[in-house]
């Protein structure tokens, strides 16, 4: 079981993902996701990159692609 108070950082690393491979795919800096898994606040448009890049679809209720 992976324990993390963020949900961005426990959803990464359940999937395997890592954080340099998350900022790619989502289009941010890899300074720009540590702060988010830091728990500071970002733009609306970096919180839906995050959220399409990770696989969920932000219009519906948790569905996956």
């Amino acid at each position: 079981n992976i324990s993390s108070d963020n949900p961005v950082r426990a959803v990464r690393e359940r999937l395997m993902i890592s954080k340099s491979e998350l900022a790619r795919m989502a289009g941010v800096s890899t300074i720009t996701l540590g702060r988010i898994e830091e728990g500071r606040p970002c733009r609306l448009d970096t919180k839906r990159r995050l959220v399409k890049a990770l696989g969920f679809n932000p219009w519906l209720n948790s569905e996956r692609r």
